[in-house]
């Protein structure tokens, strides 16, 4: 198993990975770190786990729009996804803030 290291939102982090997926888990973190930095720039520095959260669920949203595209390639989600607003990051904010309650107690 190989160790990675990655630069996401300025921090470095050790990242295991399968011998030779150096080199995509390299990709993979500067696409993240993309998502992460654009969701910093929207709703300032909130922590990083909250950070973290809010990029996840942002790519897990333009997954799913993949997903819809490819499974109806003549819908509206095919065309274009939908972009990101403020209703959104207030909604992700609001979430994330219930989980950080939540993983406080545990």
């Amino acid at each position: 198993m190989a160790t990675v290291t990655v630069e996401i939102n300025g921090r470095p982090y050790a990242v295991g990975c399968a011998d030779g997926q150096e080199e995509r888990v390299r990709i993979l973190a500067k696409q993240f770190d993309g998502h992460v930095r654009q969701v910093a720039g929207e709703v300032g520095h909130v922590g990083d786990i909250r950070l973290f959260l809010m990029a996840g669920l942002l790519l897990a949203d333009e997954l799913h729009e993949a997903r819809l595209a490819v499974a109806e390639p003549g819908s509206a989600a095919a065309a274009a996804p939908a972009p990101a607003s403020d209703g959104v990051a207030e909604a992700l904010n609001a979430v994330a803030a219930r989980i950080e309650k939540i993983a406080q107690g545990l």
